[in-house]
Parts: C-alpha cells; structure tokens; sequence
C-alpha cells in the first residue's frame, strides 16, 4: 500500500478519540486495511475502567466507535473484575486468515493482583475469546506490577515477544501459541540509571524495529504528572540490554500550549513507508489540578515522529 493512500494529516487534530482514554495501542490490519486503536477506558476514580473500546479509521483522523471488544468484568473474563488496563495487539497471519491476540492486564481477586491476560479473535474488533486464565501473574523483579504490556514481531527472526513491568521492564519470547511464554527466555532489562526528570523507567515498553535497530520506549514519573514523559534507548536484542540514548527525551509536555503529561505511547509506521506515527495519551487541561484526578482524566493524540540520519529520535512535538 502506498504511503499516500494513508498518511497523517497536518490539520489539527487532537484528541483524535471522544471523551477520556488512555494507553492507545495502535494496529494496522493487513486483512482490512484500516487502523485500530485500543485503550483504556478513563474517566474512573481510581483507574477503575472495566473494560476496552475499539476504535477504527481508514486515514488516522476520523475515527469510529466500534465497541466494546473485551468487558473485564463480564464472564467474558472469568479471572478478572476490572482495572481493565494498558492493551496490546498483535495480528499474525494463521492459514487462510488472521488471528488477533489482544494482551492487558487485569486485577485478579484470586491473587489480590494486577495480572495480564490474553483474548483471541479472527476480527480485529472480535468476538473476543478470553484464555480464560492470566498468562503474566508474578513479577520476574520480585516488585512491581505485572501492567503496560506490549506484543513486538522481530521481523529479523520472525519471532514474538512480550514486555510489561511497572518499576521494572521484563521480555520474554512468546510460544508458537502466543498464549504462553518460553519462561527461559524470561528477562529483566530495566534500562538502568536516570531521574523522574530524565529517564528513571516507570512503565510502559514499547518496543519497534528500524533499520536493523530495535528501539525500546517508555514512560517516566507518574502518569498523574505534568512530567510524565516518554524516553528512549536502542538494542541490537529485542531481550536487550538497552542503551539509553543521549539525549533520549522524545515526548515532554508544553505547558505554553497547555500539553501535559503526554505519555505511555504506541508507534506506528505508515505502511509502504518511512513515515512514522506516535500515539500516546496526554492529561485533559481541564483536570490537571490534582484534586481533579488528573491521572485518569487523559485523552489520547497522534503526531509525527521522525528520524535522524543516524537513527536517533528527533524530539516529538505535540500538537493541539
């Protein structure tokens, strides 16, 4: 597919989804031909969303509500009752068709826990079919929650991975069933060092691969801060370790253009391109005091993200 069939527009255009949502994760289909965003549903005290929309777009600016595609506390999920947090989604082509595996986390009553889970579908806006049980239930780092995962298809090999972590980044390659993990390959790699002004990893991975680089994102200090921001560091593994880069700062807020705390991101390369996209979530400026919720009264935006000659990240300015 050509670039200029599907290309950013430069009109402005964000929040590009109705009301409050947060950790967008970004899919295009093959099968369909259309972008799919996931996220958590905000709005909630206490990041208590239950459950995920869909939202579709054949040109990245307007959108449609496709549903709900996965209801955390319905018997769709029998091992969760809610926090319906932070999705992931991968397609990969099975036989004559496609297969969906849509990733989250959840709280588990059992365990008194967040856990990530995994739902199935042949549609990117389902049914979706739950595994029935949490994939991710311990912490590898013995701390932190298991939430923000992300699913990346290391096109050099042609296998699949998982990362998640809160106060920790852990990855491990997926099974041929992408249901489970290979547990050997399970592995720490928390990029090391940094402040909550600079690149301290606080949450959410998310990993892309460019010219032979495989780049790893994330999100520092509190998703309820003005500073929540997104740094970066580059690979030669998709299991690392990671180097952070200098200087790895690539998303921070603009309180001129009142842009706070634009964070936990997905990455997008326009098909048949060297066009990129980032999709995060920013804090609505109606709510930033902190008596008002500010960490779940967020609205998700796309904008460019461009590339160095030496394959650095440019700064991402965001948009209104």
């Amino acid at each position: 597919m050509s670039s200029s069939a599907h290309t950013l527009s430069d009109r402005a255009h964000n929040p590009i989804l109705p009301g409050f949502h947060a950790d967008p994760e970004i899919l295009y289909s093959e099968n369909t031909g259309r972008y799919y965003i996931y996220s958590t549903t905000d709005g909630q005290p206490g990041w208590g969303g239950w459950y995920f929309h869909v939202f579709s777009s054949d040109n990245l600016t307007d959108w449609h509500d496709d549903g709900i595609m996965l209801d955390v506390k319905s018997e769709q999920v029998p091992w969760a009752s809610g926090n319906a947090w932070a999705p992931a989604i991968i397609e990969r082509k099975e036989g004559d068709g496609y297969r969906y595996y849509f990733y989250y986390s959840g709280h588990s009553p059992e365990d008194n826990r967040k856990e990530i889970g995994v739902a199935v579908a042949d549609s990117p806006t389902g049914p979706f079919v739950d595994l029935g049980r949490p994939i991710v239930k311990d912490s590898p780092a013995g701390h932190g929650q298991q939430i923000d995962v992300d699913v990346f298809r290391d096109p050099a090999s042609g296998k699949y991975y998982l990362y998640w972590g809160n106060g920790y980044m852990a990855g491990a390659e997926l099974n041929d069933d992408m249901t489970s993990l290979k547990e050997e390959t399970i592995t720490v790699m928390t990029p090391q060092g940094g402040t909550l002004e600079t690149y301290a990893f606080r949450e959410a991975p998310y990993v892309f691969y460019r010219n032979g680089i495989y780049y790893f994102l994330w999100s520092v200090d509190d998703t309820g801060s003005p500073n929540y921001h997104v740094a970066y560091g580059t690979s030669d593994s998709p299991l690392g370790p990671i180097k952070v880069a200098d200087p790895c700062t690539i998303l921070i807020q603009r309180p001129d253009k009142e842009i706070y705390g634009p964070a936990h991101n997905s990455v997008l390369n326009i098909p048949g391109s060297d066009e990129w996209c980032i999709v995060y979530h920013r804090i609505n400026k109606d709510y930033i005091d902190r008596d008002k919720g500010p960490g779940w009264h967020r609205e998700v935006c796309i904008d460019r993200m461009e590339f160095n000659p030496d394959g650095s990240i440019k700064p991402v300015v965001p948009t209104r």
